[in-house]
């Protein structure tokens, strides 16, 4: 299974987040990229990731780019679990039926899909990988005029890399 391919458009959609309130990607494209991490509450690689995902949203200033968990489950498993590894961006919900899921395909959790301003998708990784972190992070540093930064250490007491 492939996820939506680098390159093509991404479909767009408003979910309602954790926080209450409704997040559309095309308007959130109007001032930046935005990278879409797919997880559930069950996943032991979204587990992993988490800790690194915060790492990235912290490291670089949050105007011009955003960083939204769509979850899987339904809003009360979702706000647990956000709260359990303190998450520092919006998690959102995905409607019942998954159309969010089903229309960008994660083959599975996470799936982290960097959408571009013009709405296409820019880069696809599935699992956890350090080094696709850090060339995530690289390419934002990129768009936002920044010096790169390391958000995933290769001696941090986590494998390099781990199958969703």
């Amino acid at each position: 299974m492939q996820p939506l391919p680098e390159g093509s458009q991404a479909p767009d959609f408003v979910l309602r987040g954790i926080d209450g309130k409704e997040y559309a990607l095309s308007e959130a494209l109007k001032q930046g990229p935005v990278l879409a991490v797919f997880i559930k509450t069950t996943c032991p690689t979204c587990d992993l990731i988490l800790p690194y995902l915060n790492r990235l949203a912290e490291t670089y200033r949050r105007e011009g780019w955003q960083l939204w968990a769509i979850s899987q489950d339904d809003a009360e498993a979702s706000r647990r679990y956000a709260e359990r590894f303190k998450v520092s961006f919006p998690v959102v919900v995905d409607d019942p039926g998954w159309p969010t899921s089903r229309a960008y395909d994660p083959p599975v959790t996470p799936t982290l899909f960097l959408i571009g301003p013009t709405g296409r998708v820019e880069a696809a990784t599935w699992g956890f990988s350090k080094a696709d972190l850090n060339a995530l992070a690289e390419r934002l540093a990129q768009v936002l005029g920044e010096p790169p930064k390391l958000v995933a250490q290769r001696d941090d007491g986590n494998p390099d890399a781990r199958p969703g």
